[in-house]
């Protein structure tokens, strides 16, 4: 390959970009015409590859997960896929996906990392990494997160203290339409900001607006078709801005972040430390001042670590308070429901987390939008640790999976209306809050989102609080049905832009 390399090198410099392009797609062509094995028995079934481009042609890129659940409909709940020349399967189905995730969460617990994972953190941190490295992240995270973040009356508290300032933010626009996304990520931004760093920023703060908006472009490019067409073909990265833009978005990131690690130094107290940062640089001190060689606790895991519990606490859970308002507002009967509930348990005191077990249709509501709108729908690849079994199939070490969570949130045995938005599929008959256990937002397994319990207080506290205090609609002139519930696609599925009026409740 190195040869290639060169010779591909030699004729960039020669010629125009789109001829470039070409000469480049006939040598890779050439290179990996006999590069797709044939399937060996028992391997998972799966449409026929074309050289190079193996499966491209069945995909819409602006829509990869719908094209794959539309495959599994022929294939099952397990089958193979060439994603250009790499062999990829995908796994569909609460009962296929909870089996490798759960039960096989050791034989499917390595995470793949695509090219452009792989550019985010160079395989450290905690979301795409793996190994030793990924272990003691995981562990310090999670630990730490007990500790600042979950399960504590402490992180309640900071949740509270920005409902307040959140709702005064509404209270601005004085019932007028508002782009919901910014106030609501600003407020959600400032729960992980004073768990990692112990610090909050005004809303008026143009450095808080300019790192939601690069984590934002982050996520909807790193799902966008250029970038999916990088992943199956790295060598077409020259050809890619939006590759470039997200590095130097991650490197924005990164440079944000020592700003306020430097100030931490400044006044680090071993005995009192105040945030996950802390934590972490106590930690690198202790290894430093031991002699320790080979210890993970270096910048670089620091910078990657903080921004991966930044992203993944920020983008999701922003995402899903999005989806519950819009949906309040698509569907202003189920929103009065909510709303007398809250009126008769709570009145007008402010909610607390103890609050949720006498809510029921409340909870119900939010399971359901965190079902119904799927905000991960591909879950994060996964990558066989060893040879395994699933479903009578051999999938072998190293192969990368595809878990699809939207076939899960949606498997039409599992839910009675799996494409309708129905708060009844967490609700007994006595009107009780029922488990599914085929809910599964944050994934599963040995790679279960982290910071689960925090979202699901943050996501609890906020909507709860808003709906207390505003009834939200569609702007005048716009009609419910005139509200747009078709995504945006990108790594996550976001609300299509809108606005809605935050009308303030007597």
């Amino acid at each position: 390959m190195s040869l290639t390399m060169a010779l591909m090198e030699s004729i960039l410099m020669h010629v125009s970009t789109t001829e470039a392009l070409l000469a480049a797609l006939l040598l890779f062509l050439a290179v990996y015409l006999f590069s797709i094995s044939s399937s060996s028995p028992g391997d998972p079934p799966g449409p026929k590859p074309l050289p190079l481009l193996g499966n491209l042609l069945m995909f819409d890129l602006k829509k990869t997960y719908m094209s794959l659940c539309k495959l599994s409909k022929k294939y099952g709940s397990v089958y193979t896929v060439h994603l250009g020349p790499k062999k990829v399967v995908i796994l569909s189905g609460y009962k296929t996906v909870k089996q490798a995730l759960v039960n096989l969460s050791e034989e499917f617990g390595d995470r793949y990392i695509t090219p452009i994972l792989y550019d985010f953190n160079q395989g450290y941190g905690i979301l795409f990494s793996n190994g030793e490295n990924w272990r003691e992240m995981r562990r310090f995270a999670l630990s730490n997160l007990r500790e600042f973040g979950m399960g504590k009356k402490r992180s309640e508290e900071i949740i509270i203290e920005e409902t307040q300032h959140l709702k005064e933010e509404f209270e601005k626009f004085e019932g007028k339409p508002v782009d919901t996304s910014l106030p609501i990520a600003m407020a959600v931004s400032n729960i992980i900001l004073a768990i990692v760093y112990k610090t909050r920023f005004e809303y008026s703060n143009t450095k808080l607006h300019h790192m939601i908006k690069r984590a934002y472009e982050t996520m909807t490019m790193t799902g966008s078709a250029s970038v999916q067409l990088y992943n199956m073909f790295p060598w077409l990265r020259p050809f890619v801005p939006n590759q470039k833009r997200i590095v130097n978005n991650v490197r924005e990131a990164f440079k944000q972040s020592e700003e306020l690690i430097n100030g931490l130094k400044k006044t680090l107290n071993p005995q009192e430390p105040r945030g996950i940062a802390d934590c972490f640089l106590i930690q690198q001190q202790k290894d430093e001042e031991s002699g320790k060689t080979d210890s993970l606790y270096h910048s670089v895991n620091l910078h990657c670590t903080i921004n991966n519990l930044f992203a993944a606490g920020t983008d999701t859970t922003t995402s899903t308070l999005r989806w519950s308002l819009l949906l309040m507002a698509k569907y202003p009967e189920i929103q009065a429901e909510v709303q007398g509930e809250i009126d008769r348990v709570i009145g007008g005191r402010q909610p607390v987390v103890e609050d949720r077990k006498n809510l029921p249709y409340t909870d119900a509501v939010i399971h359901e939008t965190q079902r119904f709108t799927t905000v991960l729908p591909l879950g994060i690849p996964h990558q066989t640790t060893c040879d395994v079994h699933l479903n009578g199939y051999l999938i072998k070490k190293g192969t990368s999976v595809i878990t699809l969570l939207v076939s899960v949130l949606r498997d039409e045995n599992e839910w009675e209306t799996p494409d309708s938005f129905n708060p009844r599929h967490f609700l007994n008959k006595q009107g009780q809050f029922v488990k599914n256990d085929a809910f599964m937002p944050f994934s599963a397994g040995r790679r279960l989102c982290p910071g689960e319990s925090l979202a699901r207080m943050e996501i609890f506290l906020f909507f709860t609080f808003l709906l207390q205090h505003f009834r939200f609609t569609p702007p005048p002139g716009v009609s419910e049905d005139d509200l747009d519930l078709t995504p945006v696609v990108g790594f996550t599925l976001n609300p299509t832009p809108h606005k809605l009026c935050a009308i303030k409740r007597s």
